[in-house]
């Protein structure tokens, strides 16, 4: 009787944990941006945060959602690529808005221009949606004619895993390029870290496809890069801290 009682509490504990890991890996990539979205709106100003991060998971995830087709991968790990999508929008929407607004003299800038040096610095929030609905619908079309081929399948798994292991490098470069990390959300970089982390242990315990788990431990490497990035530029200072906060360039990231 005690050893079937040990059983199912042992069964309900395994069941517990699964269950939180799986929240986890669901919820736990969005809540780096919840800081970084509450400083934007405070300041008004998306300088410190690449735009293009949100463009990298876009692509990442939208790849991750066609790689399911033709390889099962965990169900959390689907749901997890849905909301990061919609978070990517919101984050979007606020940083085209705050951008627009600091224009002394706002230019409009369309996708339909078809303008590469504007690309991904558009004037509206519907130009980033057409853009994400024209290469959700492309990539999908693609997948649909190669869907049987291994080949393919196998490369599109790692194109959208090694696409959000280098969601931190368009911050890593305009940290550099600006020489600073100021408006950058340090909590969001610590989420990200840790994040990462677990979501590396997770592929690995979880026996997720070699992919998943290889760009999760170079998207580690990539989020202790910009913690140094954060201490060096705070030791060694490349130029004045106290700015007035009068312009708008996006540009971080997955």
């Amino acid at each position: 009787m005690e050893d079937e009682m040990f059983e199912r509490l042992m069964y309900f504990l395994n069941q517990l944990v699964a269950w939180i890991a799986a929240g986890a890996m669901v919820f736990g990539g969005v809540v780096p941006y919840i800081p970084q979205y509450r400083d934007i709106r405070r300041t008004q100003n998306a300088e410190g945060f690449s735009t293009y991060v949100c463009l990298v998971l876009l692509v990442a995830n939208i790849l991750r959602l066609l790689f399911r087709f033709g390889r099962y991968f965990e169900t959390p790990l689907l749901w997890q690529s849905i909301i990061m999508i919609a978070t990517m929008l919101i984050m979007l929407n606020l940083c085209t808005d705050v951008r627009v607004a600091a224009e002394l003299q706002p230019k409009r800038r369309s996708f339909t221009d078809f303008d590469w040096s504007h690309f991904w610095l558009w004037s509206r929030f519907m130009d980033y949606v057409q853009c994400v609905v024209a290469f959700t619908l492309l990539a999908a079309y693609v997948t649909y004619l190669l869907l049987d081929s291994y080949v393919f399948v196998e490369t599109l798994g790692f194109l959208a895993v090694f696409t959000e292991a280098m969601l931190g490098t368009p911050q890593l470069y305009c940290n550099y390029q600006n020489k600073s990390t100021e408006g950058m959300s340090i909590k969001m970089v610590l989420m990200w870290t840790s994040g990462d982390t677990f979501k590396t242990g997770y592929f690995l315990l979880t026996e997720a496809p070699v992919q998943f788990w290889t760009c999760s431990l170079l998207q580690v490497g990539v989020d202790f890069a910009i913690l140094f990035q954060v201490y060096y530029y705070s030791r060694y200072p490349q130029k004045p801290l106290s700015h007035t906060v009068s312009h708008t360039t996006s540009a971080k990231a997955l």
